[in-house]
């Protein structure tokens, strides 16, 4: 154990790993970010601003306070901090590297996979909600806060789990035949499990957003021909975007834990398969929020407010309360009322 643990604080074992994995080292590579990076970077900066605006419009608008929209408020938070956890592991990467002891490469690559696993788990949360929503023939206030907590607890529970095993001991900074070529200090075995618990993910969400579809289109057939139009459009692009944006880093995960050490050059680009997989996190807010026309209104109050307070005027216009719902918030508030027609059983066409 003591010899783990001294091995955490070892540079020699950056080098001696990245050697052994990788088909060259740039510990001599010009130290400044390449356009690449400069890229990913400003990508990373659109997903902070991004989701922090959702974020303000949530916590701003008393009209978002519902379990729904604390749920993407949710979503938002883990896609805020992956795109942060994004930018330090690309100032962090090339040359950066090799000052770094494998305690700190832990740390940056366990950041952002926790991030990341979050923003997965999120989407499994939202929809883990929205089917026991719609199952439920009578929910209680105190049943919904219970089991939003629990969600939104149990989400980053197990994503900071998944994100601190190799730290933890699930590594094989000992053993050279087990590492990993993308992750130089992870096992093979860390990484098919990771690939495993993410694939399902995927196969989990399709399953219970499948179940919600013919749900509502077998117990509200007067009311099929919009919302389950909309609840399929909604399923396609959310599920579509996971998939697109994590399949190459799912395929390149899984050839990584197959292939024998220096034998797949692919597996030498893979920074570029994350940085597509971090699309997601910039997609999502648009698939769950601009759906919502109060939102897009909320956005458009916010970025008015920040233009005015940063020109030095005043802001109180920005202030004045929306008027309209949207369908989204309609179906919400219709959830909460359960004298409204059609809403024995809680649902939500858009999620």
């Amino acid at each position: 154990m003591g010899n783990t643990f001294d091995s955490y604080f070892n540079k020699h074992k950056i080098v001696e790993h990245y050697n052994y994995t990788k088909d060259r080292l740039e510990k001599d590579d010009d130290p400044s970010l390449s356009s690449g990076s400069v890229a990913i970077i400003v990508l990373c900066c659109f997903i902070i601003l991004e989701n922090l605006l959702v974020l303000m419009s949530v916590w701003r608008n008393k009209k978002f306070h519902s379990a729904m929209f604390i749920f993407i408020g949710n979503l938002a938070f883990s896609d805020l901090l992956a795109g942060s956890a994004f930018i330090a592991n690309v100032v962090l990467s090339g040359p950066a590297t090799f000052h770094l002891t494998p305690l700190l490469w832990f740390v940056r690559e366990g950041t952002a996979f926790a991030t990341l696993a979050a923003s997965v788990f999120s989407l499994l949360a939202i929809a883990i909600e929205r089917h026991v929503a719609i199952t439920k023939v009578k929910v209680y206030s105190s049943d919904k806060n219970c089991r939003m907590v629990l969600l939104i607890g149990a989400c980053w529970v197990i994503s900071a789990a998944i994100g601190g095993l190799p730290i933890l001991g699930w590594n094989c900074i000992h053993d050279l035949d087990k590492c990993s070529t993308v992750l130089p200090f992870y096992s093979k075995h860390y990484v098919v499990f990771v690939v495993t618990i993410f694939t399902a993910i995927l196969f989990s969400i399709v399953v219970l957003y499948v179940r919600i579809y013919r749900i509502v289109r077998s117990s509200h057939a007067e009311m099929a021909g919009s919302q389950t139009i909309a609840l399929l459009r909604t399923v396609t692009f959310v599920l579509g975007a996971f998939i697109i944006c994590w399949l190459p880093a799912f395929i390149i995960l899984s050839i990584d834990a197959s292939c024998a050490r220096k034998s797949c050059p692919i597996l030498f680009q893979s920074k570029y398969f994350f940085a597509f997989a971090t699309l997601n996190s910039a997609i999502n807010p648009l698939i769950y929020t601009l759906r919502s026309k109060d939102m897009r209104k909320e956005f458009l109050r916010v970025l008015c407010c920040w233009g005015m307070m940063g020109q030095g005027k005043p802001s109180e216009r920005c202030m004045i309360p929306l008027r309209s719902s949207s369908s989204l918030e309609r179906c919400t508030q219709k959830q909460d009322n359960p004298t409204a027609p059609f809403m024995k059983k809680e649902h939500s066409t858009f999620v």
